[in-house]
């Protein structure tokens, strides 16, 4: 099965070398992974572009990043509303991904 995934460490190599060299040593880290995750993605797109320019319409999570979010939730002992605060994402889409991974 052909990888349709893009290339995403490709694509943050060149964003950075061509518009924010200065940033290189922050986001060093994720570069030398070899896959990165949406959690990953989201990330570097913080670190790159401000905070005005995100939007976070078309952002998608995949099982392992959702997986992760809920698991900062039970480590931190945080509720929704705090947990999506710090992910920017709506404390609904966290609490359907609780109740659709507790019952897999």
């Amino acid at each position: 099965m052909i990888n349709t995934e893009p290339n995403y460490i490709k694509i943050f190599s060149d964003i950075i070398s061509k518009r924010f060299p200065q940033k290189l040593s922050h986001c060093q880290h994720f570069l030398q992974k070899e896959r990165l995750s949406s959690l990953d993605i989201i990330t570097l797109n913080s670190i790159l572009f401000s905070e005005s320019d995100t939007n976070n319409d078309h952002k998608s999570y995949d099982k392992e990043s959702i997986a992760e979010i809920l698991n900062y939730q039970k480590k931190t002992k945080m509720n929704n509303s705090e947990v999506a605060s710090i992910f920017k994402i709506s404390r609904n889409t966290l609490a359907i991904w609780k109740k659709t991974m507790v019952k897999k």
